[in-house]
């Protein structure tokens, strides 16, 4: 149900059709936000673009979805004119989310028949899942899109801190990412814009299961998570929705943890919780 209050604001997502934008894209839309979904589905998994479009819909909010690649300039200008023709001059965008998952899962010096990171895919990777975060944010705060106190998100990984086999250029575009992070933290400082990367535990998104190794790895997340279980896409769209609340604002320019407390665990040793021995990855 929509609120007075949060009637007219909006979520901008992008890639809302599956992982943590399409679990945020619900969570907003049940807070009384209406939703801009952008994603890139062929015609075999729009069906489960309708439904969370449905789901978006069953909280009595509005909703419309682009199927488009959101890193696209050409498109990124169409979808900004319909938000201002929807806007009606008016600051609309309450919350930017940024989770797109499309990049180069390739090694830097390739062994035995492997083939290397181009330079072209180095470009794409990094102009996908980092770049883009700061053309969207421009052109929503130029056209008078951005309201006073948004939320800006992007999600980054530990692959931002940490080498990941044939993850490079990716860890490069979330390195990249959290560097826009503070950089537009700064800059939309006058706006009293709220500006974070969020930093999810391992979950079982179809992106993860791109990554070469990924078996071991959610194994492994399993038994060091001082929780004993994967992230969820619904535990993050709920700290999402919850610095979207007021207050929220005053977090600004850094890492939010969503993850349980599994990025902090290094060591040998066992959970005190539970006894469940940890393995240092």
């Amino acid at each position: 149900m929509i609120t007075d209050s949060k009637g007219s604001e909006w979520a901008v997502i992008l890639g809302a059709s599956s992982g943590f934008g399409a679990a945020s894209a619900v969570k907003l839309a049940e807070d009384g936000f209406n939703i801009f979904g952008i994603h890139l589905d062929r015609q075999a998994t729009m069906p489960n673009v309708q439904e969370i479009v449905n789901k978006i819909k069953s909280y009595n909010v509005k909703c419309r979805f682009f199927n488009v690649n959101a890193a696209d300039e050409v498109k990124r200008g169409e979808i900004i004119a319909e938000i201002k023709s929807i806007a009606e001059g008016k600051p609309i965008i309450k919350v930017l989310i940024h989770s797109l998952a499309f990049g180069s899962l390739k090694p830097f010096v390739p062994l035995n028949d492997e083939q290397a990171v181009t330079k072209a895919q180095m470009e794409m990777t990094l102009d996908v899942m980092a770049h883009s975060l700061v053309y969207w944010v421009q052109d929503l705060v130029v056209n008078n899109l951005l309201l006073k106190k948004a939320r800006i998100f992007a999600m980054t990984s530990s692959g931002g801190h940490s080498s990941i086999p044939y993850y490079g250029a990716v860890s490069a575009a979330k390195a990249a990412l959290e560097s826009h992070i503070r950089q537009l933290s700064t800059e939309l400082g006058y706006m009293e814009v709220a500006v974070n990367a969020i930093l999810a535990g391992v979950t079982d998104t179809p992106a993860l299961r791109k990554i070469p190794g990924n078996i071991p790895m959610v194994e492994v997340a399993k038994r060091k998570n001082p929780r004993t279980r994967l992230t969820t896409p619904e535990d993050v769209a709920k700290v999402i929705s919850l610095l979207c609340k007021d207050g929220g604002e005053w977090i600004s320019g850094g890492l939010v943890h969503a993850d349980g407390g599994e990025d902090v665990v290094q060591f040998v040793g066992q959970n005190l919780s539970t006894g469940i021995s940890i393995l240092k990855i």
